[in-house]
């Protein structure tokens, strides 16, 4: 019974429907909730919030860990209960209110958030909604599927709200590790040495007392959206795994490489499935979402450990996995994510960090976040924590959009979330380039030489060769630098002759 998973007995007497347990949550309020990129959300209590903004006006702030899963940052769009949104989302109907100016999108490394609560620049938390497995005699919460932000929210909120979500199985107790970073400017160092490293506790402590609600649910996460590796995806892989044999053979890496970190995605996701078939062995990964490829990895043999934030899956991978988690258990941890995500971490275990670029330009600046320069996607999430930290901060991305008409390597980026400074290697299915120690102008010609699809070449070659003859460390031809953009904006193609087509 759901209620056996409520072992502090006087906490029983907490029980309340959904509808009940929302009520608690007021117009104005700032709300933590629990779930990171579709996996562990609270499913049951932001629904009824939903339904009753139908009813009578209610604006809240709403921060989480990540993305929600169960269209639940539509529905709230949708009923328009949101202001103001922190820090990620990947929902198309939050994303129109945003890029509409309805609601107000705070895109933040995803290290950073519960960092700015503690301090006080943000919040305080007025109720944290937190799913879970169960809860302990002592009154802990132990998460299901991820942790992201939800130890924070839980401690530092006046009223915590859990949803006990009786579809999630026990066997997940044991498989967290909640360590919280002691305050500053006393901050102890955080004592994670390998992706292994055990150092908190399997569950969020908290008083008893501070749990005002607890409601039961038996709602699934959502599936994640990946999809197969494809032709140019492989290609991607390809190249990379060839790049990392060449550090092999410099010496510079031994074939169990160094920790992996892989972004959310499809590309990401693909270039994980490029080391199945890798002479690389003995992997670990140090990442925030554990994704198909994980497991994929686990089964082949190729990887030994993996320390994440969530756990997020394709359907058919989740109902493969999931009833059988006890027999990976031993071989994972989820933490909170300011720990999946510390720049201390990443920087002491040396990672390799997998992330997907919107687009690129040939002077290594990333876009990671905004169409066109001015509409948001999902946000920055956490690729700028590992990429300005890890030992090899790797972007990935297709050489082409929209059918071969968009180059998503052009001249200067419309918006820029990682600077050349942070980036070490770029890939697409045409080719790699490698950055590293590469003045401006060296960095252009490896970039249009290895990454820029063919029928955008000679256009980026013109370009680069007409700033070179103006001059500057960083040649640019700032009448022209965003040029690309207005074009696609205004004709739908980046190519100065529309009928240009993919050779």
């Amino acid at each position: 019974m759901p209620t056996d998973r409520i072992r502090l007995a006087s906490l029983r007497d907490k029980i309340v429907s959904a509808e009940e347990a929302a009520s608690l949550i007021r117009d104005g309020m700032i709300v933590g909730m629990s779930g990171f990129t579709r996996a562990g959300e609270a499913k049951a209590v932001p629904m009824a919030l939903a339904a009753r903004a139908k009813t009578e006006p209610l604006k809240i702030t709403l921060i989480t860990g990540a993305s929600l899963g169960n269209d639940l940052d539509k529905q709230l769009a949708e009923a328009h209960v949101l202001s103001r949104r922190i820090p990620f989302q990947s929902d198309p109907g939050l994303r129109k209110a945003i890029n509409d100016g309805e609601v107000m999108f705070v895109d933040q490394h995803l290290s950073e958030t519960v960092e700015h609560l503690r301090t006080h620049q943000l919040g305080p938390i007025d109720v944290a909604v937190i799913e879970a497995v169960a809860i302990t005699a002592n009154g802990g919460i132990i998460p299901t599927t991820s942790v992201g932000n939800s130890a924070t929210f839980a401690i530092l909120a006046d009223k915590v709200i859990v949803e006990i979500n009786a579809t999630q199985p026990m066997a997940l107790e044991g498989l967290h590790d909640i360590y919280i970073p002691t305050r500053r400017p006393f901050r102890e160092p955080i004592p994670v040495v390998a992706p292994e490293s055990r150092v908190g506790l399997p569950f969020i402590p908290i008083p008893p007392e501070k749990i005002a609600a607890i409601v039961l649910t038996q709602k699934l996460d959502s599936a994640s959206t990946v999809l197969p590796p494809d032709h140019e995806t492989a290609a991607i892989a390809s190249h990379l795994m060839e790049f990392l044999g060449h550090e092999v053979k410099k010496g510079r890496l031994t074939e169990r490489l160094q920790p992996l970190q892989a972004g959310i995605g499809t590309i990401a996701n693909a270039v994980m499935h490029g080391f199945l078939e890798s002479p690389f062995h003995d992997l670990t990964m140090y990442s925030e979402v554990l994704q198909d490829s994980t497991f994929d990895l686990f089964d082949a043999g190729k990887l030994n450990f993996a320390s994440g934030s969530s756990i997020t899956l394709s359907k058919s991978k989740y109902d493969e996995v999931i009833p059988k988690i006890a027999e990976y258990k031993s071989r994972l941890i989820l933490r909170p994510q300011e720990i999946s995500n510390h720049p201390e971490i990443i920087r002491r275990l040396g990672i390799i960090g997998i992330n997907t670029a919107l687009e690129f330009d040939i002077y290594g600046n990333v876009n990671s976040t905004h169409v066109g320069g001015t509409q948001m996607m999902n946000g920055i999430g956490g690729s700028g924590d590992f990429a300005r930290n890890a030992y090899l901060a790797v972007f990935v991305t297709k050489s082409i959009a929209k059918g071969g008409a968009l180059s998503s390597v052009v001249p200067f980026v419309s918006h820029v979330d990682h600077t050349e400074h942070d980036v070490d290697i770029l890939v697409t299915e045409v080719g790699l380039a490698d950055l590293r120690e590469l003045a401006p102008r060296e960095r252009a010609k490896v970039v249009i030489a290895n990454c820029v699809h063919p029928t955008f070449r000679d256009e980026m070659q013109d370009y680069f060769d007409r700033a070179c003859a103006r001059g500057g460390h960083t040649p640019h031809l700032i009448e022209e630098a965003l040029s690309w953009h207005v074009r696609a904006r205004e004709t739908g193609t980046m190519h100065a002759s529309p009928e240009r087509k993919i050779a």
